[in-house]
């Protein structure tokens, strides 16, 4: 069985950093809206035959015979999958990054492991997680296209992108979203095939829109049985905004990220541009670098802790952010979010802030200039997107 799928991804409305936590992660508190103008091609196959391929993305990348280039074929082995004593064909190419020709760090690489929430809001993120290459990993020549066999033999996944592939696709988020479902489920040999299309490093979450659709499609293809709301744990498990991807509507939301709340908005006067700078990348890390949490910057705006956990997974996040988060906008002119979106789109301008910006704009002013050139042009609204770098704005309609 196969299912071919088109992800999309997300933008924010507003983005308040409340307090940094306890355990290291910091509350946030936004409103994650789907946006349809970028996304990645996701093809999942069940099944333990190897030596099929996807046809478009190794015509496209490739040769039409499920090779990679001859050019960069160094051997091939055989290796025999665990799982079903059969062998599959894999391709050993060079071990070197793409990007700078060094080599790689040499490590193994597992599915099935357990896997810990990744800590979006405080390390590099979207596609890139681990830029080491296990032995287990090929490469195409120029870069363009990277697949991994899972050391079990029941994973595999290609993933193709035109500016290159530069880390591990064992480490890529769909590996982990089967990872993290193989824990509780007895999956069969699966195939992933990714077109990256999305932009990297963008604060789009593209790399969380991969993985929150590859649980949807294991979940349908495998017939799991989970429901939204248990996929949407999972997702959690992945990533801070992986879990909006599962609903893929407009969301509040806070904690990490991953604690969400349906909000109905209606932008339909209103026609939405999304700019993704050129050069410019900003991971989350760099976007966390010198931000102040509002919280220190305007007092204290709850008793409890902010916290969201989970005691296992099939206990729901557990809200503990008091409400007086929504009535203690303080003297200081702390608005809480809800109260700036009723507010009129014409009005968002000066309330409805990314606080990602004020630590971004100074290491890349390039990106504050492009927001005022929207304004300029005659956006009502403009703002970046998450940590950055891609900025949208919002034009009024008319007929």
């Amino acid at each position: 069985m196969n299912m071919i799928v088109k992800t999309n991804v997300k933008l924010n409305l507003g983005l308040s950093v409340l307090r940094k936590r306890a355990d290291g992660f910091h509350d946030i508190e936004t409103l994650f809206v789907p946006c349809f103008d970028f996304g990645d091609t996701l093809e999942i196959i069940t099944g333990d035959d190897y030596s099929h391929t996807s046809a478009a993305l190794f015509a496209k990348y490739g040769r039409t015979d499920g090779l990679f280039s001859t050019s960069a074929l160094r051997q091939t082995k055989q290796l025999t999958s665990p799982a079903t004593g059969k062998l599959c064909e894999r391709h050993d190419l060079r071990t070197v990054s793409p990007a700078d020709g060094k080599p790689f760090n040499q490590q193994k690489a597992s599915v099935g492991e357990h896997v810990e929430p990744t800590k979006l809001d405080e390390s590099d993120n979207d596609d890139k997680k681990g830029a080491s290459l296990s032995e287990r990993v090929t490469s195409s020549e120029d870069g363009r296209l990277a697949q991994g066999i899972s050391e079990n033999g029941k994973l595999m996944i290609t993933i193709a992108r035109e500016e290159g592939v530069d880390w591990d696709p064992l480490k890529d988020l769909c590996a982990k979203a089967y990872g993290v479902l193989a824990q509780d489920f007895d999956l069969p040999p699966v195939k992933i095939f990714l077109e990256k299309k999305a932009p990297v490093g963008a604060g789009l979450g593209g790399g969380s829109a991969d993985a929150a659709f590859t649980l949807k499609a294991l979940n349908e293809l495998c017939g799991l049985g989970l429901d939204d709301l248990r996929l949407s744990e999972y997702a959690a498990r992945l990533g801070s905004d992986c879990a909006f991807f599962i609903f893929n509507r407009p969301m509040l939301g806070s904690g990490r990220g991953e604690v969400l709340e349906p909000y109905e908005i209606d932008l339909s006067e209103y026609e939405v541009k999304v700019l993704i700078p050129e050069g410019v990348a900003v991971s989350t890390a760099e976007a966390y670098k010198g931000i102040v949490p509002r919280e220190s910057r305007f007092g204290r705006l709850s008793d409890q802790s902010g916290e969201c956990h989970f005691d296992k997974i099939s206990d729901r996040p557990c809200r503990q952010v008091s409400s007086a988060i929504e009535s203690s906008a303080d003297s200081a002119g702390l608005a809480d979010l809800k109260t700036v979106l009723e507010l009129p789109v014409t009005e968002w301008k000066n309330s409805l802030v990314n606080d990602f910006e004020a630590t971004v704009f100074k290491v890349h002013p390039e990106l504050e200039a492009i927001k005022q050139s929207l304004y300029d042009s005659g956006a009502v609204y403009a703002s970046m997107s998450g940590s950055g770098s891609a900025l949208f704005a919002l034009y009024k309609k008319y007929p």
